[in-house]
């Protein structure tokens, strides 16, 4: 019976790929690095896409804590993946699958069920070739119908469960045209207290690189100031590249800055000779410059916005920080966000966010901070703050509405409080009917209709608009007719399920069941971001923002 790899192998189809993977420590910034060549390329005229793997044994991201991962990011049809997803998304202007996102328990999930049924006709199932048979299967399909595919090995080389995967781009490197492949190295290179730039941890991490039988094609080196000549050239010298395939990655003020760095560097000049793919490329010259024009935008103000949430941790948030830099490019604004943890509100009640220009609160789960995220809400409605609610901030609104202005005492979501009087938040009466957990979730694309002469109608300029959810409790159905007639009203809906809330009277208070953040990118912001930020300018100026009492 034919091995995965050789069912999907076909060497005619002349797709490019382009292998990332990093040395020395991990988060260095890979991700971006890829991203960044991926825009440049788009820019160039080339179909590319990209494919994030991840060494960890869950098969999704889905449970992770945020404190270690960061931000769950869900993908339209619905997977729940690592955020570096997100910046591929953001970055080349493409949507993913769950197929772009390839897990170790994804993969030994797949040839086990395999296995089981028989498939491998009683032979030996083993890492080599079951496990790197697939993987590459996995990187080949969604290359399908592209001309360039960008694979980030997460983790840092040298990691025991990252192996199989380096095994694979070595078989890969077999299998496919030297002119097809493109090895890229990202790696640190950190200064001593003299001041000089060190590639010692760069030399060790090629080391082993070359170890597990890879040679890096181009090395990009992490570092806070451009690689000094002298530094490229010890970097080539040792690692056995030419000089001119040693590249700067430079701290930045802004990600979004990064493909303009390594464009200038010449990291995509060098990609597209080093794949043969210069003749086929929009000349430099003849390229639109949309991305540049739109991440240098010149900005004439900026705006205080408060997060109220539950995580101390940026990334944890990531999609909410660069939706608000969106609509700021789209206002020539800069959104500074303040940090505001949920629960300590109780302790410091509102002060945290005397000043602020806007308030959000972010989705979550659990019980931790809702509380303060109620008192959130309550501070905006009653001190006209324009007012932001995401998933679950959306439902902590609705609860806040109906403890203080519809009088329902004890009201809460059956999530947080089951005994709770009045369960204004609950699972649908059809969901109690799935067993499994994970069954009652709503995940990924949902179109929700949008009342006419509304505000959501005034953001999205529709009647309907499609974003992203990932959420198991609604407003409870029981409750509508307490809402009929209310300033607060559902502007958006689907079927039975309210998606938009809106306060009437009040200069922007919306909150919406879905994730419009997963969705906004450069050039095309979230409108709910882009509205809450136009508001702020609107109404800004009062306070100033208490920089004591945020610390």
């Amino acid at each position: 019976m034919p091995t995965d790899s050789e069912t999907q192998y076909d060497p005619s189809l002349g797709r490019k790929f382009i292998f990332v993977t990093g040395g020395v420590m991990s988060g260095l910034g890979k991700g971006i690095t890829a991203a960044s060549v991926g825009r440049l390329l788009k820019n160039a005229g080339f179909e590319v896409t990209a494919v994030k793997i991840d060494p960890y044994l869950n098969v999704d991201a889905g449970t992770m804590n945020p404190f270690q991962h960061g931000e769950v990011y869900v993908l339209a049809d619905g997977g729940e993946v690592d955020l570096d997803l997100g910046n591929y998304e953001r970055f080349l202007g493409i949507e993913m699958s769950s197929d772009h996102n390839i897990t170790t328990g994804k993969t030994y999930q797949h040839v086990i069920e395999r296995e089981r049924a028989g498939d491998y006709l009683g032979k030996t199932v083993q890492i080599i070739p079951h496990i790197t048979d697939d993987i590459k299967r996995r990187v080949r399909e969604v290359a399908e119908g592209t001309d360039v595919c960008i694979v980030e090995v997460g983790g840092t080389v040298g990691d025991i469960e990252g192996m199989p995967y380096l095994e694979a781009l070595r078989q890969f490197a077999h299998e496919e045209d030297e002119e097809d492949i493109l090895f890229t190295h990202v790696t640190l290179v950190p200064y001593s207290k003299n001041g000089e730039q060190k590639t010692k941890p760069t030399q060790h991490s090629v080391k082993e690189v070359r170890s597990i039988g890879l040679q890096p094609d181009v090395i990009v080196g992490r570092c806070e100031q451009p690689l000094e000549p002298a530094t490229k050239e010890k970097i080539a010298l040792f690692c056995d590249i030419p000089t001119d395939a040693v590249f700067s990655n430079p701290d930045v003020e802004d990600v979004y800055h990064v493909p303009l760095v390594v464009e200038d560097e010449g990291l995509d000049a060098y990609v597209l000779e080093r794949l043969a793919l210069e003749e086929e490329a929009i000349p430099a010259d003849e390229r639109e410059n949309e991305w540049r024009e739109v991440v240098t935008t010149d900005k004439s103000g900026e705006v205080d916005v408060a997060l109220v949430g539950k995580y101390d941790l940026e990334d944890a948030y990531m999609s909410i920080h660069e939706s608000l830099k969106h609509a700021g490019f789209e206002l020539g604004v800069d959104a500074n966000v303040r940090w505001v943890a949920a629960d300590e509100m109780a302790e410091h009640h509102t002060e945290r966010l005397r000043g602020a220009d806007a308030v959000i609160v972010p989705g979550g789960f659990g019980m931790r901070g809702t509380e303060g995220k109620i008192e959130a809400a309550t501070y905006a409605r009653e001190n006209d703050v324009p007012f932001l609610g995401l998933c679950l901030g959306f439902q902590m609104a609705v609860v806040e509405y109906a403890r203080n202005v519809l009088g329902l005492e004890g009201a809460h979501s059956a999530e947080m409080d089951p005994e709770t009087p009045h369960p204004v938040i609950d699972i649908l009466p059809e969901q109690y009917e799935v067993e499994e957990m994970g069954g009652t979730m709503r995940l990924g694309e949902h179109t929700t209709v949008i009342e006419p002469e509304t505000l959501a109608y005034e953001l999205y300029g529709d009647t309907a608009c499609v974003e992203r959810h990932r959420h198991r409790y609604e407003v409870n159905p029981e409750y509508f007719d307490r809402f009929e007639g209310e300033p607060m009203a559902f502007s958006g809906t689907a079927g039975n399920r309210m998606e938009i809330l809106e306060l009437e009277d009040h200069p922007y208070f919306l909150g919406t069941q879905f994730h419009p953040e997963y969705s906004s990118r450069p050039g095309t912001p979230s409108p709910p971001f882009v509205g809450l930020l136009e508001a702020a300018l609107d109404g800004r100026g009062e306070v100033a923002y208490d920089e004591e009492v945020t610390a």
